[in-house]
């Protein structure tokens, strides 16, 4: 899909040169790829000390149950 966008010319160069990209799309499409994996990244960091824990679980419990002796 064709798109005119208007990048900053200055930051586009800077950010080809330190990824040792060849092309401004691949630039760009990593730049992307990067953005959005950090979004993610923070949403997740969110969830943490987010989950309430059963203080009467008793994982070694569990975990005799599961191996055979």
């Amino acid at each position: 899909m064709a798109t005119n966008l208007s990048i900053n010319e200055r930051l586009l160069t800077e950010a080809k040169k330190l990824g040792h990209f060849k092309t401004k799309r691949e630039t760009v499409n990593s730049a992307l790829e990067e953005f959005i994996q950090r979004r993610r990244q923070v949403e997740i960091k969110k969830l943490f000390n987010s989950i309430e824990y059963d203080p009467g679980y008793d994982y070694k419990k569990t975990r005799m149950k599961r191996q055979p002796r």
